[in-house]
């Protein structure tokens, strides 16, 4: 890789951390007391898919161990935002639904960040985000492929 090959890269790469961490950080300080954003996420998630998903699948699905997708259903268990069960197929197994309490904290979650998600595509225009979007999946989804 040439110098401004490597500076372009760097840049980027930088640009993507910067974003995710105020992201995250203006995200968090809006969300609904006790919610984190990983609650939120494996609640969206839940809520689209409405399907029962196994822990070590969710923990797939988000790139995380399963260990630290143990700890957040068991966060969102003691809330009850999820219902956790047996599989009565092979009992070594787990599934999780989003509950009726669930789907609320996720829309109150929702409701409660739109402004700054609306914001950010108000003042960056509709058209710069939709030419983003497919750089921001291509790259991920070759990360994803390295794993």
């Amino acid at each position: 890789m040439n110098t401004r090959q490597n500076s372009l890269a760097i840049s980027l790469v930088s640009e993507i951390i910067a974003t995710d961490q105020l992201l995250r950080s203006a995200l968090s300080r809006e969300m609904p007391k006790g919610m984190e954003i990983s609650h939120f996420s494996v609640l969206t998630h839940l809520a689209h898919t409405n399907t029962e998903k196994t822990p070590a699948g969710l923990a797939k699905t988000f790139h995380v161990t399963k260990g630290a997708m143990t700890n957040t259903l068991g966060k969102l268990e003691w809330a009850g935002y999820v219902h956790i069960r047996p599989d009565w197929d092979d009992a070594r197994r787990k599934l999780v639904s989003i509950s009726p309490a669930g789907r609320r904290a996720r829309d109150a979650a929702l409701s409660a960040i739109e402004p700054i998600i609306e914001g950010l595509v108000a003042e960056n225009g509709s058209e710069s985000v939709r030419t983003a979007l497919p750089v921001l999946r291509d790259l991920r989804r070759k990360l994803e492929g390295d794993r």
